[in-house]
């Protein structure tokens, strides 16, 4: 498929205040280059890490979204301001999004399907277009569970207070290199790989969703995607002992201490590690609870 031929994203308006950010953040990220000191790298790694895989891969995706595993409260809460650091936006409206494409599922109704081309399920989908919001109407629907909630609306309102916060105290600790490589550059190299799994993962490969391992490493196991969408509640996405999935080690790490439980799992053979789901499927497994229709 090519990236750029019949690209919806050419086609839609733009989303100023949303591409000015982005922009900025991508700015910042390569003037980062030029003012790189080792323990501005390692405070990168660490925040890379506490983003990409507390955050949104352990946090929003396999807990908030899925629910592929129970977690107090307090512990749900902590994953979820780790989100916030990503600069992905608040969780009922990622959530949201991320429902409504397992929904519809490179089909009509999909946010970023890469059927509309490459670039606008890479990141077209947010900077042009009705790009959805937190508040977006057609969104509610799909999330009653964070509705209910009320840290989960209040963090939704005011995602960015977190990551400012941080930006202010990096730098007041570490000065220039350290804000820039611990908030531009991290958060710039966690949104691409983010946005990978819904460019790369649906674009290329043999299978209906390809298991990519080099995404899967940039995102700490969210790049075995066929194995996601084969189990989409399981809450381990790597399944064969050369596919590291980080954000299942951590789950584990949570079970193991007692605070995970309920922790859902693909079916597997007795004798094998490898899921009996076939790897193409026809339709991803509808999420519980169940969703409405469009």
């Amino acid at each position: 498929m090519s990236i750029l031929k019949r690209d919806k994203t050419f086609a839609q308006p733009v989303n100023w205040t949303t591409s000015f950010f982005i922009g900025a953040f991508h700015v910042g990220a390569i003037l980062a280059l030029f003012f790189f000191t080792w323990k501005a790298f390692a405070l990168a790694v660490l925040l890379w890490w506490i983003a990409g895989s507390l955050g949104i891969g352990m946090g929003y995706h396999r807990l908030l979204t899925h629910r592929g595993y129970k977690t107090p409260k307090w512990m749900e809460y902590f994953l979820t301001v780790c989100g916030t650091l990503a600069l992905e936006g608040g969780p009922i409206a990622w959530v949201a999004t991320h429902r409504v494409h397992h929904q519809n599922t490179d089909m009509e109704g999909d946010p970023h399907s890469p059927r509309e081309g490459g670039l606008w399920a890479h990141m077209g989908w947010i900077l042009t277009g009705q790009a959805m919001h937190n508040n977006t109407k057609e969104l509610l629907p799909f999330v009653p569970d964070l509705r209910k909630d009320r840290f989960h609306v209040w963090i939704t309102k005011w995602h960015w207070i977190p990551v400012t916060f941080l930006g202010v105290l990096i730098f007041a600790i570490g000065g220039w290199s350290c804000l820039l490589w611990g908030l531009f550059l991290r958060t710039t190299v966690g949104l691409h790989a983010t946005w990978l799994v819904n460019s790369a993962t649906h674009m290329w490969g043999s299978q209906r969703f390809i298991n990519s391992f080099w995404v899967a490493m940039l995102t700490f196991g969210e790049g075995w995607h066929n194995n996601h969408h084969a189990a989409a509640q399981a809450a381990r996405h790597g399944l064969a002992w050369y596919e590291f999935d980080v954000n299942w080690y951590g789950i584990w790490a949570l079970r193991v201490l007692g605070l995970a439980w309920d922790v859902k799992l693909p079916a597997v053979n007795s004798t094998e590690t490898r899921t009996m789901i076939p790897a193409e499927v026809t339709k991803p497994q509808i999420l519980l609870p169940a969703l409405p229709k469009n």
